[in-house]
């Protein structure tokens, strides 16, 4: 029989119960640091109830972690400490996250050629973690891997895809949370009929189709939720402002020169919000952050598209550049004064799950003496097969008193994206 240590009370499922060794592992500092990583940073300047952080998220997503591993199709694959272990790597799969979670990730990149996720794997196998679970008698590699969805236990692929797929715990949490905490209702999820309704199909995490207009809801709750919070123009030119304001004092907060875990653990929201407030090269963006006087959104323009290549020509930077400095000069504006933004670029929120890539979410049918038969969800679901392609929204920021001249230039400029390449949403 599972005995749990005590209940941590969740605003949106609830109680959640947890074990000894999980009350151990959330105790650590790790994880309490997530206290201090607020879950969507920039979007508290158009939703003030958005400062929900990443330590409840990775409590939720440990919750429905385990709800998946032990609903009537999965649980005979796993067993108890199978189950324990996916719980774990739930919990922890965000400890890698930098200040202002995913925004931080554009110095990761740039600068590192890191991603979160070898952060994750990092600090699992190199922190006081590594001791932790040793101690309880896990491996951490196995969790650490895992934790990213990059265990691939031979037979068991689906436990990676548990935290990192299509339909995954991660985002079954971040879309009913960040809409319970920004209060941008956009439709009922029942993220619980999707959980039950999950099973093995060769090797892969599948869902049934009794479950489609679950399905068909958290597809459109994804996409609302890109363009309602993740990529609000208000909310991101926040982010834009903290990702400009991170690369200029880079060097002198050594934010990409830390060696160990203990020192990349040392950066939160709070220590590199004072910091920057602090660093010369900085201090006048955090001071207008500070005053909500935020970069404009001098020009817009969203478009969708089954083709990769119109959606991702933006996202090199030499080309963004260019574009950049010819807006600049038909405005007759200093270049630094303009930013294209679009929401391929590593600095916006979710990166890796908002954008809506040609994909099949794998779904079955299943028959009366309980056989599974594979299905395509395009022809079965006509809003899947509208929505699959390529989602983009391309903007051009700049200050107030050069907004009207730069979107004037920019109108001039990228006016001839092709209509085909453009949906009104």
């Amino acid at each position: 029989m599972r005995l749990y240590w005590g209940e941590i009370k969740d605003p949106v499922f609830g109680y959640v119960y947890i074990t000894e060794a999980e009350k151990e592992i959330i105790d650590s500092f790790p994880v309490q640091r997530l206290r201090r990583l607020r879950q969507l940073a920039g979007s508290e300047y158009v939703y003030p109830g958005a400062n929900h952080t990443r330590f409840e998220h990775s409590v939720g997503v440990m919750y429905l972690a385990g709800l998946l591993a032990e609903n009537p199709y999965l649980s005979s694959y796993f067993s108890e400490e199978d189950y324990q272990t996916i719980r774990i790597a739930a919990l922890l799969h965000d400890v890698g996250h930098g200040p202002f979670s995913h925004i931080f990730e554009h110095l990761l990149e740039k600068f590192l050629k890191k991603t979160h996720e070898d952060m994750n794997v990092w600090i699992v196998q190199k922190s006081e973690l590594k001791d932790i679970l040793s101690k309880l008698g896990y491996d951490p590699n196995m969790i650490a891997k895992l934790s990213v969805g990059w265990l691939r236990k031979p037979g068991k692929a689906f436990m990676d895809q548990i935290i990192r797929s299509a339909v995954d715990v991660d985002k079954l949490d971040f879309v009913v949370r960040d809409t319970f905490h920004t209060g941008a209702q956009y439709g009922y999820v029942d993220i619980f009929r999707l959980i039950h309704m999950i099973d093995v199909l060769d090797e892969n995490l599948a869902v049934d189709l009794g479950a489609l207009s679950a399905l068909e809801s958290f597809i459109i709750a994804r996409i609302e939720s890109f363009k309602s919070i993740y990529f609000h123009r208000v909310g991101r030119a926040a982010q834009l402002m903290l990702a400009m304001a991170m690369e200029k004092a880079k060097d002198e907060l050594g934010l990409v020169a830390f060696k160990t875990p203990e020192e990349y653990l040392a950066f939160n929201d709070y220590t590199v919000w004072t910091g920057l407030k602090q660093c010369e090269k900085s201090r006048r963006i955090i001071e207008d952050l500070e005053k909500r006087k935020l970069l404009k959104c001098a020009y817009e323009q969203t478009f969708y598209v089954k083709d990769k290549t119109v959606s991702s020509i933006f996202t090199v930077e030499g080309f963004r550049n260019q574009i950049r400095d010819q807006i600049a000069s038909k405005a007759k504006v200093n270049p630094e004064s303009v930013v294209i933004d679009v929401p391929t670029l590593p600095s916006v929120p979710y990166r890796h799950s908002v954008l809506l890539e040609p994909m099949e979410i794998p779904v079955f049918r299943r028959t009366k003496d309980g056989g599974k038969v594979p299905q395509r969800l395009s022809d079965l679901s006509s809003i899947f097969d509208v929505l699959r392609g390529f989602m983009n929204i391309l903007r051009v920021y700049t200050d107030e008193k050069n907004r009207e001249k730069v979107g004037e230039a920019a109108s001039k400029l990228l006016g001839g994206i092709p209509s085909s390449a453009k949906i009104s949403f």
